[in-house]
């Protein structure tokens, strides 16, 4: 389940949240991205700056709703495939988006990607949590460990 919100002015007229509370409803990214296909579409692909305000608009939206969202961040169509350099300098230009789109845009946090054993993406949503060096953890993206339940 999740909100669906349709726009006629972008490449992707439709866009769906899904968002648990329940911790055990959240899922890894495979599980993600599954479910996105099975309804028919795929994880998001952020093309754009406009597309990224447009994404933290409607989560802003979602939250001022009164549906009790708290902390817990989003998955997002990137990773990283393989970890052959996953540790070397090049490791940022390995992620991909999982719809196989090619657009370069990136809104990492400070000191992201982190590389490592870390090859899925979040958009961060932590309302709550403390800012750090790069600023509260709210819409900009952290690599994760893929089995991670977003």
């Amino acid at each position: 389940s999740g909100q669906k919100v349709c726009y006629g002015d972008f490449k992707r007229s439709c866009y769906k949240l899904a968002y648990f509370q329940d911790l055990s409803r959240r899922v890894g990214f495979q599980e993600a991205r599954q479910a996105c296909e099975i309804d028919g579409g795929a994880l998001l692909s952020l093309e754009s700056e406009a597309e990224q305000q447009l994404i933290e608009n409607m989560l802003q939206n979602l939250t001022k709703s009164g549906s009790g969202i708290s902390d817990g961040d989003f998955w997002i169509g990137l990773w990283r495939s393989g970890d052959g350099l996953a540790t070397s300098a090049a490791c940022p230009d390995l992620y991909q988006w999982a719809d196989g789109s090619i657009s370069p845009f990136r809104n990492w946090y400070t000191d992201e990607p982190s590389c490592g054993s870390e090859a899925c993406v979040v958009m961060y949503h932590q309302p709550t949590a403390n800012p750090g060096l790069g600023g509260p953890y709210l819409y900009q993206w952290n690599d994760d460990r893929c089995n991670m339940k977003h």
